[in-house]
């Protein structure tokens, strides 16, 4: 870094724990990204909460080339799980700067289509046809909306695929209008 970090504790006693820690974080985020010209941490107490007690706010302010980057992650109660979502959170906007850097582009995965051919509530799943005579699994943890119960055979989804332990399976699947050709 061209200016050195800077590590604010407000609302709590200094901890050389966790400057000690924040400093690492930082390390790790230069080693990602080596062009960070400054980062400025800052971590507070929110307050007491009437039951869960202490809560800790961690922002980041990164400074790289053309730009700058806040992350700010509010009120969790545990100080060091608060610090690593601030940090996994200025990782992500590090990457898309990278990318947007290098003139890379994120690419979407565009929703497949197909009709839900069999569900089985007993066991919270069920199977998707798709266009081409296929069919996908899919548990009720995959379904976006409506609710897993609500779901009828011959709902016309939309939905992503994604490679499984037991081959392709339906993820994030949706129920809407859609072409479906068939």
């Amino acid at each position: 870094m061209q200016r050195p970090l800077q590590i604010v504790i407000r609302d709590m006693p200094p901890s050389e724990a966790v400057e000690t820690h924040i400093r690492e974080k930082v390390d790790k985020l230069e080693s990602f990204y080596p062009h960070i010209v400054g980062c400025r941490v800052t971590v507070e107490m929110a307050g007491k909460h009437k039951h869960q007690g202490k809560e800790f706010n961690v922002r980041l302010d990164i400074t790289v080339p053309g730009s700058e980057l806040a992350i700010n992650r509010d009120r969790h109660e545990d100080l060091y799980v608060a610090l690593r979502d601030a940090f996994d959170a200025a990782k992500r906007q590090l990457e898309d700067y990278g990318r947007r850097q290098r003139g890379d582009t994120k690419i979407h995965e565009s929703p497949s289509h197909g009709r839900i051919a069999r569900l089985f509530p007993d066991d919270s799943c069920g199977f998707i046809e798709t266009p081409d005579g296929r069919e996908l699994y899919f548990s009720r943890d995959n379904v976006m909306h409506p609710d897993f119960d609500r779901l009828a055979v011959g709902d016309e989804v939309q939905f992503l695929e994604e490679a499984a332990a037991e081959g392709m399976q339906a993820k994030r699947v949706s129920v809407g209008k859609h072409h479906y050709p068939g």
